[in-house]
């Protein structure tokens, strides 16, 4: 079994941000679960030391754009305003 992506994305903080080389990870195909073997405490401990994220109050441009309105990778990394969602379009 390969897995190709998780999100949300580190990045944003999202759960690959607290894994870290040599962890353990369990992976069930079948219960579609995946599963970081690291103790409560130990998260906390990693999640007290990502950085801050970073503020969008200098963001202009395409940059804040694509922050405010591209989805994550689940949901195929488009413009939130492009789903059929909001243009009524049906999806193929």
């Amino acid at each position: 079994t390969i897995i190709l992506h998780a999100s949300p994305e580190a990045a944003v903080g999202g759960p690959l941000a607290l894994v870290r080389n040599g962890d353990m990870i369990t992976l069930n195909a079948p219960e579609r679960s995946l599963r970081l073997e690291v103790s409560e405490d130990e998260l906390d401990r990693r999640r007290a030391e990502l950085p801050a994220a970073m503020g969008t109050s200098g963001m202009r441009g395409y940059l804040r754009m694509f922050h405010d309105h591209v989805t994550q990778a689940d949901s195929g990394c488009d413009f939130d305003f492009l789903t059929a969602e909001k243009t009524g379009r049906k999806t193929p």
